[in-house]
């Protein structure tokens, strides 16, 4: 299942959100998505999780979580 995580701080890192969905269970891909000019964080990271009910849990979970003093949203991709 693919999830989307927005409102990240610019300065998480993608070995952040990795350890972060990680906990909840197991993570095929991370993608924290960079501007291609400056190479700094967009602020949304796409994170893939084979196993849904994982994934439905790390949603339910980490959904308004305060990272990095940011109160981060994820759902489903699209």
């Amino acid at each position: 299942m693919k999830i989307l995580v927005r409102n990240l701080a610019r300065t998480t890192t993608q070995e952040e959100i990795s350890v972060l969905f990680t906990a909840q269970g197991e993570v095929t891909e991370c993608t924290l998505v960079l501007d291609q000019k400056t190479g700094e964080s967009k602020g949304f990271a796409f994170i893939e999780m084979p196993n849904e009910e994982q994934a439905h849990a790390a949603i339910a979970t980490l959904h308004h979580a305060n990272i990095a003093n940011n109160k981060i949203r994820v759902k489903a991709a699209d």
